[in-house]
Parts: C-alpha cells; structure tokens; sequence
C-alpha cells in the first residue's frame, strides 16, 4: 500500500536529504513539505511529481491541521540559540512547533511520528539546549494516543548547510579527527552524515 508523507523542517540540512530520499522511496506517492516561504528553484533533487510545497504560518500550526492525516509525519525542525535570538525562541522552534505538530498528527491519527532530538538530551541537563531537547522527547513520548513516536538522536551533524556555522564547522573538524577513537558507549558522539540520519528516520517509521 502507497504511503503519504508530511515534513516539517524541509529546507535543513537533515530534512533536504530526508526529502529526497523520500522523493526516490517507491513506497511513498505523496510527499507533504511545510515550509515558511516559497522554495528556490531546483532545491531538492526530487525526480517525480510527488513533492508537494505548502506555505504556512507556523506560529499558527494549528490552522493547517488537515495536513497532518498523512500516513507518517517526519520533523526535521531546528534551530541554534544564536539565529533564534534568545533562548524563548529557540524553545519555540525547537520545543513548541514539534510539540504542535506532535498533537495534530494524533488528532488526525497518522500511524507514525518522527522527529529529531539530541545525542545527550535529558530534562534534568545543566544545559539549556539538551534540557529542551528532553522534555520534548519525554512530552512527545508519553503523549497518550499518539501511535508509533519515535526520536533520532544524532550527535554532531556533516554536511553542507546554506548558512555559516563556524562552531560547527570547527567541531565537525575536530570530531572527524578524533571519530576513530570513539568506540563502544562513546560511538554514539560521533559525527554523523545528515542522509544517515535522514535514512534512519524512514526506518523508524511503520510500513
């Protein structure tokens, strides 16, 4: 049976490889992208028809709940601290819309729901950014109703983003370097490429 898709966070490094990883998955005949502005021009490398761009407000998730009656809804949203501008909005991004998103696809009862965490999240962390990112997990997944929730939990992410991140690029360096020796319970912090990820999300989703 053909599978319909909805993706938050499209235009990021993990959601343009989810995007056309699904575009090129035979099992899916729908792919459902919200995004906060038109697309540019051959940003995805999407063969078929099935990409299907939507603008939507997304302080106003909510009006747009009819979307959600797909068969697997996959967030990819995301954001730092620094391009947020503060730390209420960054919680926004990455806590409130994927908690949103979260209970509209329970309302319209789609099998499954994927989305992104952090390696190290944990709601009693010291730090701000792994503190939200566990209690959006222990939000999501003691959620009663909602079917199939599952979180990837990348460490540093490879690959190349349209904006600038100079941290990250300097981490990304200095994590390849030291990669091998991170082995065992430690293999879990080492980078990982944004498709991996993306191909991890499909994976977790119920067929």
């Amino acid at each position: 049976m053909s599978k319909s898709a909805l993706v938050l966070g499209a235009t990021g490094l993990v959601g343009k490889a989810l995007v056309e990883q699904l575009c090129y998955d035979n099992r899916y005949q729908s792919v459902i992208c919200l995004v906060r502005k038109p697309l540019g021009k051959g940003l995805f490398n999407c063969p078929t028809d099935k990409l299907q761009p939507i603008v939507v407000d997304f302080t106003q998730l909510e009006d747009y709940q009819g979307y959600f009656g797909v068969s697997h809804v996959y967030v990819c949203l995301g954001t730092t601290i620094k391009q947020a501008g503060s730390k209420a909005a960054f919680r926004k991004v990455d806590f409130e819309y994927v908690h949103i998103a979260a209970q509209l696809a329970r309302a319209q009862r789609a099998e499954s729901f994927v989305w992104i965490s952090s390696v190290g999240a944990d709601a009693k962390s010291k730090n701000f950014y792994l503190r939200v990112k566990g209690e959006l997990e222990n939000a999501i997944i003691n959620m009663s109703g909602l079917e199939n929730a599952s979180a990837v939990r990348p460490s540093l992410l490879l690959g190349d983003r349209d904006e600038t991140r100079p941290a990250e690029k300097l981490g990304s360096f200095f994590g390849k370097l030291i990669s091998p020796l991170l082995i065992g319970g430690l293999s879990k912090y080492k980078p990982v490429k944004a498709t991996d990820v993306a191909a991890q999300m499909i994976r977790l989703q119920v067929f």
